[in-house]
């Protein structure tokens, strides 16, 4: 969404599509944006008539698939739309569409009408850098003690055996019936928008080529590349989640169709791992954020206020004043913040793990408890709850005031923006990550799956603004890790400091390279519909 106003600012006419029943979630002030319009696809399609509109394919005899229909569903809307716009002679045919590489699926519908694609990662460039690089470096037949550098990359992000052993321990990704792939949001098809040209303009046509300014001229696409997968069914529908070590990234399909990259990203951040990418790929490859709230950008570290910012119908046992009245009670930096993601987490027993070692380290903390903590990935059991999870029970009376445990939706911005808060042991996610880079906020990084290994990663060997829980995070999560992270954390005024200073890039705003990038990518997507 963030992404459609940077777009639309630029003098773009952005279509924002996405599924009738997340319709819910775009806030009232993307739909009042001048040059932004939503267009909801109806999440249950009906049977088309005889007109000759594509058909739905027909269900297979195979269990139930509902991500897989759902696929099906939006891709026949979203063709319907596209139709639509195409025989109206009042509506401009998109130029260009950005899409998210984990619904690629419908980058074959967009090129069916002769529409080009830009692919969007709504995670970091390092993660993507990795993953490339480990595919292109097989066999990494890494032993103990030794170090594999990835050539083209930082040596910082040489890999080590345990960097490899970490995968083993990750969750499987959700298939057939459970929630969508990370960073694919519950069934959004793009989350950026198809572009209409400029507002004040006809419609614009396809042609030309020209590469956008400071990127290497594009390469043209791997030779080594094999086919995409078929927009829907397929394969591919089946192999969504995070590559295994070495394995080769889902998304090299999706950049290959594509006609340049975008990341939720910034140079300031990740400037080597762009470079790298665009050099790979052979394409223009453009750092376009963090496309955080504007207001986040704008608040010149004063505290923020979730609510004011986001808009989200999940439930609180605290509210934002009760988390405002409670950090204000604690000194400057001597809080720790513990919060995971709403997809994937520590399992039961790491949760009580934590539980316990959060009791014993005697430091202030915020502890985030979501619904389902612990469970599974993937739709709840038969007979089972689908809010079932873990809650750490007598904690709280436990430790008093010391700590205060939120169980549902918390105000992540504001915490992470409060003076009090001084430490984030957090999964690594990217949004979480920039969210506490900006803010000057540590991290005790403990990873879960796919690429919040390399974010991690990027947080303390690039960065260096964080803490591992631990060196070997592919065993068994022990209580003396916790606490000793905690405290190393806690007590690194060094680490602090860098933080602080790491944060202080931003204290002017949204990133100017990132600013230059969309320029950039405007110029591009001019250039070729000339």
């Amino acid at each position: 969404m963030e992404l459609c106003k940077q777009l639309a600012s630029r003098n773009f006419k952005a279509v924002f599509v996405i599924s009738s029943n997340l319709s819910s979630s775009v806030p009232s002030s993307l739909r009042q944006f001048p040059l932004v319009q939503i267009a909801e696809i109806p999440d249950e399609i009906p049977p088309p008539s005889s007109s000759g509109s594509s058909p739905l394919p027909q269900p297979s005899s195979g269990p139930p698939r509902p991500h897989h229909d759902h696929h099906n569903q939006m891709g026949v809307g979203l063709e319907k739309l596209l139709s639509t716009r195409s025989d109206n002679p009042d509506s401009a045919t998109p130029i260009c569409a950005v899409l998210d590489v984990m619904v690629g699926w419908n980058a074959e519908i967009f090129k069916k009408f002769g529409i080009p694609t830009v692919a969007f990662f709504t995670s970091g460039a390092c993660s993507a850098a990795m993953e490339y690089a480990m595919w292109k470096a097989q066999p990494l037949d890494i032993k103990s003690g030794e170090t594999r550098l990835l050539p083209g990359l930082p040596e910082e992000m040489a890999l080590t055996l345990s960097d490899l052993k970490q995968h083993s321990r990750e969750p499987p990704p959700p298939i057939h019936g459970g929630s969508p792939p990370p960073g694919a949001g519950a069934g959004f098809p793009p989350p950026g928008p198809p572009l209409s040209g400029h507002s004040d303009g006809p419609p614009l046509s396809l042609g030309g080529n020209f590469p956008p300014h400071g990127l290497p001229p594009p390469l043209g696409p791997g030779a080594d590349f094999p086919p995409p997968d078929p927009p829907f069914g397929g394969p591919g529908q089946q192999r969504r989640g995070p590559p295994k070590p070495g394995g080769r990234p889902p998304w090299v399909d999706e950049a290959d169709r594509s006609i340049a990259l975008m990341i939720n990203t910034c140079d300031d951040l990740e400037r080597p791992f762009i470079e790298y990418l665009a050099k790979q790929i052979g394409k223009p490859v453009w750092g376009v954020g963090p496309l955080l709230p504007e207001q986040y950008w704008k608040s010149d570290g004063s505290v923020l206020r979730d609510g004011k910012l986001r808009t989200s119908n999940r439930r609180s046992n605290i509210s934002e004043d009760e988390v405002i009245e409670w950090l204000d009670s604690k000194s400057k930096g001597s809080v720790l913040y513990v919060s995971f993601g709403s997809e994937v987490g520590p399992t039961v027993e790491e949760f009580s793990i934590l539980a316990e070692a959060l009791e014993a380290s005697n430091r202030p903390f915020i502890w985030v408890v979501q619904s389902g903590s612990g469970r599974p990935p993937g739709p709840p059991h038969a007979g089972s709850k689908a809010e079932e999870g873990y809650f750490p029970h007598g904690l709280a009376e436990r430790v008093g005031k010391r700590g205060l445990i939120i169980h549902g939706w918390a105000p992540q911005l504001l915490i992470l923006s409060h003076p009090s808060t001084g430490g984030f042991l957090s999964h690594c996610g990217w949004n979480s990550t920039v969210e506490a880079i900006g803010r000057g906020v540590p991290f005790l990084a403990w990873p879960i799956r796919g690429d919040q290994h390399h974010d991690a990663k990027l947080v303390v060997s690039f960065l260096k603004v964080g803490y591992r829980i631990s060196d070997e995070i592919s065993e068994k999560i022990k209580k003396d890790d916790i606490v000793k992270g905690i405290e190393m954390l806690m007590d690194d005024e060094d680490m602090k400091q860098r933080a602080v200073r790491l944060s202080a890039k931003f204290e002017h705003g949204f990133p100017t390279s990132s600013v230059a990038a969309l320029d950039a990518f405007r110029d591009f997507v001019a250039q070729k519909a000339a």
